[in-house]
């Protein structure tokens, strides 16, 4: 029993890795969107610098995820895959389309008039990437998913399109382009660029506040019980305090020039929305229509693969973090060295 709470551990930790990275990662395409023309150039230049190191490693953290859904609780996957494969095929295309253009923008041999489409692709598949993303985790708690559907669209379409799981996702994005925005401020090269990066940063503080405002909202006329799952126990009172706290210090940091801690405390605030969001419902995963629910606890696979599955992600641990940390330290190394060289 002790290797399913590992299993649950580690498929939490990998959506929350994913969020934090994976999101300032799309938030960098998201800033790039409302860019003016003038800066474009400059930004890019800038977010290149920054997510070159794990633009790709980001989406280990998702493979980990599925992974661990498909292995350890194939009914959840089956299910969420079946009702929800329109989202998931067209976040999953996004994915592809957005790191296609990024490599062909940056490596591509002949400098033309592709780049204005690498560019396009790179910013648009930015934006809907997370979108569907929130739409998928908005869906699977919204209790839209009906196991008795025979129709079409009351299955595969009704299921994700409601306005609770579009506001989560719109919620998503403005909440990646403020990660990436805070992100962004370390790599600004002179004041002019941190300024600007600040400025986007608090346009995408408000566009989340808004957002989250809306998602309040759609869950009151949707008659989903968000209100009691964030404010009905003392862990989402708790989590929502310290985001706030951590929101009010985080600005007060920016502007007493503060570049790295910053980065530290978005990470919290994201991670205190999962914990919030998470907990009241945990361990149901996905809420079904009929007023079902598949959970982590009854609905996971047999002992024995969920003993293999834990011993398999805390051995891997031991080998995918410290990779990763010498593959982000290298390359911040990188060009203080080529710096200092000059």
């Amino acid at each position: 029993m002790l290797m399913l709470y590992v299993v649950i551990l580690f498929l939490w930790l990998a959506l929350l890795l994913y969020l934090v990275m994976g999101g300032a990662d799309f938030g960098a395409g998201i800033i790039e969107m409302f860019t003016s023309k003038n800066n474009k150039s400059r930004t890019r230049r800038i977010m290149y610098n920054a997510i070159g190191p794990i633009w790709e490693a980001n989406h280990m953290w998702l493979i980990i995820a599925i992974v661990i859904l498909f292995v350890g609780f194939p009914v959840i996957y089956t299910t969420m895959s079946t009702y929800l494969h329109i989202p998931l095929v067209i976040m999953l295309m996004g994915i592809i389309a957005r790191g296609t253009a990024l490599t062909f923008r940056n490596y591509d041999a002949v400098i033309d008039d592709m780049q204005k489409v690498y560019n396009k692709i790179f910013v648009y598949s930015s934006f809907i990437t997370p979108l569907f993303l929130g739409i998928i985790a908005g869906s699977a708690v919204s209790g839209r998913i009906d196991p008795q559907a025979n129709t079409f669209m009351a299955a595969y379409v009704y299921s994700w399109l409601n306005w609770f799981s579009v506001a989560i996702g719109f919620f998503t994005v403005a909440l990646c382009g403020f990660l990436a925005a805070i992100y962004l401020i370390g790599e600004a090269n002179d004041e002019a660029e941190r300024k600007s990066f600040i400025r986007k940063a608090r346009i995408m503080n408000v566009a989340a506040v808004m957002a989250g405002a809306a998602v309040f909202i759609a869950s009151i006329t949707e008659h989903i019980p968000l209100v009691q799952w964030v404010f009905g126990n003392i862990i989402g009172i708790t989590a929502v305090s310290a985001a706030s706290i951590s929101l009010i210090i985080l600005w007060y940091l920016i502007y007493k020039g503060k570049q790295y801690i910053i980065r530290v405390l978005a990470g919290f605030q994201v991670t205190m929305i999962l914990l919030t969001t998470t907990y009241k419902h945990y361990p149901n995963i996905v809420i079904l229509k009929n007023g079902g629910y598949l959970s982590l606890i009854g609905d996971r696979g047999a002992d024995k693969t969920i003993e293999a599955l834990g011993m398999a992600l805390l051995i891997g641990s031991l080998f995918i973090l410290p990779a990763l940390i010498y593959l982000v330290w290298s390359f911040q190394r990188k060009p203080n060295s080529n710096e200092n060289h000059h």
